[in-house]
């Protein structure tokens, strides 16, 4: 059966951050997934997974200047100092917060540099956080995004994915598959996992074309929750959607999917 994690970025947004945890527990989630730490304490968020029994599955490394328009920096040889830095301060909360994986969003091509620099900047990087992130027991990923929504985004497709991983050589970089952003990009969703299972790590979740619940657009869900079962995919799926609503009064799509509450009779 798969599993479902709870993306306190996008979910709950009805709530403040650090009370979405115990939202999210209430909704019968195990696990939670967020884009971004940085701004709590890493011992105040432990306590939050602590208290309401949630395992942190995913985030991201630090992705520059966000509200400034960054989305990563991973491909800008001007920032690789940045990079690098970020690269300890998510190994420091993933370890605070017993987080097996953290994901690299790689940024926008820039503006003005090489194409070769720029992809050996990026390999380079990901050499160093896959190592760096091995040590400590935590694996890195890579998510291809689509060029709809973040415009410019140098990760776009999962053959480009697949070129990079090969171009790193490190046995510490896989696929983060989203699945509402690669079926903008591409489609084609079940083939693809079945063929790139080995490198997928994690997936994530949302409807086309609006990024809301699974069952609200176009795609087939319940077709892809049980070819990914069958599939024998182990790992978590965050819910990263937006809510048409209250985020509680949209979960029915999930209900299938959980196992039977042991105080429900």
């Amino acid at each position: 059966m798969p599993k479902f994690a709870a993306n306190l970025t996008m979910l709950y947004n009805e709530h403040d951050f650090l009370d979405r945890f115990a939202a999210a527990a209430a909704d019968g989630f195990t696990a939670v997934e967020y884009m971004f730490p940085y701004p709590y304490p890493a011992e105040q968020l432990a306590e939050k997974l602590q208290r309401h029994g949630l395992t942190q599955v995913l985030h991201n490394l630090p992705a520059g200047d966000w509200a400034a328009g960054d989305r990563g920096v991973a491909t800008d040889p001007a920032r690789a100092g940045e990079f690098r830095d970020g690269v300890g301060q998510a190994i420091a909360y993933a370890t605070a917060l017993d987080c097996p994986q953290v994901n690299c969003l790689v940024g926008k091509t820039p503006a003005g540099v090489a194409a070769d620099a720029v992809e050996r900047t990026l390999v380079d990087n990901l050499a160093f956080a896959a190592a760096e992130l091995k040590k400590a027991g935590i694996r890195l990923l890579v998510e291809p995004i689509n060029t709809r929504d973040i415009p410019g985004f140098h990760l776009s497709g999962t053959d480009q994915a697949e070129r990079l991983i090969e171009a790193v050589g490190s046995d510490n970089l896989f696929i983060q598959y989203d699945v509402y952003h690669m079926q903008v990009m591409r489609g084609d969703i079940v083939k693809t996992v079945e063929r790139l299972l080995p490198v997928i790590a994690h997936i994530q979740v949302a409807d086309v074309p609006a990024r809301n619940e699974p069952g609200t657009g176009e795609l087939n869900y319940p077709f892809i929750f049980q070819a990914i079962d069958r599939l024998g995919y182990a790992g978590w799926i965050g819910c990263e959607y937006k809510p048409a609503g209250r985020t509680s009064d949209g979960l029915s799509w999930l209900a299938p999917h959980q196992p039977a509450r042991a105080d429900a009779a």
